[in-house]
């Protein structure tokens, strides 16, 4: 289930229901934390980063244990997130799922808020027309398959969402794909960077394509890069969806 970008806030009633209605909370710890308010009363399961395989396993160990689990993800659980782990994972082991065989589960899917949907609304209106959403993390993705991703979108004008711009060991993927993206776009381009959106550390900030380079960006950030016609007012990120040209406003 997706718990949002932030705080309990933005969790949808849905998410707060199963939350409810559960005995065990799977989690990455930072996300358990983000609820603690509404799950201090259960029984919790907090793994670190890079463990999405053991949190899974965990759930799925508790739900086949005769428990109602939630396994929580941060933003939208299928975007960049468990759901497709959870559903890949119990195909693999051939555990039949929401057909009410014997030795089977249930599994909803719960969503959320997604970061990009968070950040666009701190930013003005970004995502308005056409857009591609691109992960510069490459621990699962290969970096050649990234980089022909971020051509293709970046020739084809969508607005641009970057996941996983940087972090400590990768430091150098956001500097190689604002060199793509500038072969096809002016430097003057409008970038948006959120960081920790809805969170008490959260910052917006704006900047162009071309001293993306510059930019405080971190693991906690999302890059929202405008396609041709996006522009700025009054600190506000636009992308016209083309009512202007169709219509007299």
């Amino acid at each position: 289930m997706g718990t949002g970008p932030g705080k309990a806030d933005h969790m949808s009633g849905r998410a707060r229901q199963v939350l409810e209605a559960c005995d065990i909370v799977v989690g990455y710890k930072t996300y358990l934390e983000l609820i603690e308010d509404v799950i201090k009363d259960k029984q919790t399961l907090a793994t670190g980063m890079t463990k999405e395989v053991d949190r899974v396993q965990a759930a799925i160990d508790a739900a086949l244990g005769g428990h109602c689990c939630a396994l929580v993800s941060g933003g939208d659980a299928g975007i960049y997130a468990m759901a497709g782990l959870v559903l890949e994972m119990l195909a693999l082991k051939k555990i039949a799922c929401n057909t009410g065989e014997q030795g089977g589960l249930w599994v909803e899917v719960v969503p959320g808020i997604p970061a990009l949907a968070a950040g666009a609304a701190l930013l003005g209106a970004p995502l308005t027309h056409d857009f591609a959403a691109v992960s510069l993390s490459d621990l699962l993705t290969p970096w050649e398959i990234i980089e022909k991703r971020l051509e293709a979108a970046a020739f084809a004008d969508f607005v641009i969402t970057i996941y996983n711009p940087k972090s400590k060991k990768r430091d150098w993927q956001l500097n190689r794909a604002m060199e793509i993206i500038l072969k096809h776009r002016a430097g003057t381009t409008p970038v948006g960077i959120v960081t920790g959106a809805m969170r008490d550390n959260q910052k917006v900030v704006l900047c162009s394509l071309k001293d993306l380079d510059k930019a405080d960006v971190g693991m906690q950030s999302i890059v929202i890069v405008g396609n041709s016609s996006t522009f700025i007012y009054n600190e506000l990120m636009i992308t016209p969806r083309g009512y202007s040209k169709k219509y007299e406003i």
